[in-house]
């Protein structure tokens, strides 16, 4: 996934959906659909400068989404009302301009850095210490 943030608080970007993202035979998976556009959702908040988790995600799935297809992505911040961020997604069909094929709505909640710290596996931490290197955005 290539991903590109706007000049407002947005996210544009690209996912080409391979033979790896199937489902049915020929076809996108829904769940990594869904998957796709709540990466692009969380990106946003990267631009808010706070971490955040997805609280809510509800897709709707317009037109079935081939293997070989390129998915052009555009997520945008709608709100934000103390920790939480109300967020859109839609996902265009082999252009920017293309059919919609997914629309996505989140709500995602502004956490601290301790809650991955307390939530998050620490099994490879040294000493229960968690470096700042063990961290990576979108590996």
């Amino acid at each position: 996934m290539l991903m590109f943030a706007g000049s407002d608080l947005s996210i544009e970007g690209t996912f080409t959906v391979t033979k790896h993202h199937q489902g049915a035979p020929g076809l996108a998976h829904g769940g990594l659909l869904s998957a796709a556009l709540d990466e692009v959702l969380g990106s946003l908040n990267w631009l808010l400068g706070d971490p955040a988790v997805t609280g809510r995600l509800e897709c709707e799935y317009r037109v079935p989404v081939p293997v070989g297809s390129v998915l052009h992505l555009r997520a945008e911040i709608l709100g934000k009302e103390r920790r939480k961020i109300y967020a859109v997604a839609t996902a265009h069909l082999n252009s920017a301009e293309g059919p919609v094929a997914v629309v996505a709505h989140a709500i995602f909640i502004q956490v601290s850095v301790e809650h991955f710290l307390k939530n998050g596996d620490r099994s490879h931490a040294k000493d229960g210490v968690i470096a700042e290197h063990d961290f990576e955005v979108n590996p």
